[in-house]
């Protein structure tokens, strides 16, 4: 059985983890960081301190009434992506552990078309 890093519990909630194929299973936010636990294999675990957290990526859509999934960038081992049935209370509960400021929210489709289009356009004005 795995240990907890965490010595009070905060918030536990369904959530699905999109680390190569999406698993199911529990998240839980707590005093020392956030952990996802497997539903069906108790060795599939991910453990992440407060401490290693550098950002966490919100994707937004309908004008900030639906949030879909985030994703939690760490400093040294890259970013994990979750969705949960609560995404709005678990990022909540986030913020009581982090500063505020580094939570975001991710580009929209239409914010990335414009800049790979103004990309296109900057690099062949650059090369003349």
């Amino acid at each position: 059985m795995v240990e907890s890093i965490n010595t009070k519990v905060e918030l536990v909630e369904k959530a699905t983890s999109y680390l190569g194929a999406g698993t199911y299973g529990q998240l839980m936010v707590g005093d020392k960081g956030f952990e996802f636990f497997n539903d069906k294999n108790v060795r599939d675990y991910i453990q992440i301190p407060w401490e290693e957290v550098d950002s966490v990526i919100a994707s937004v859509i309908f004008g900030g009434k639906t949030i879909p999934r985030f994703a939690i960038k760490t400093k040294a081992n890259g970013t994990y992506t979750f969705s949960s049935k609560d995404a709005k209370a678990t990022l909540r509960a986030i913020r009581n552990h982090m500063d505020p400021n580094k939570m975001v929210r991710s580009l929209s489709f239409w914010d990335v078309v414009k800049r790979s289009v103004s990309n296109i356009f900057h690099k062949k004005n650059k090369n003349k």
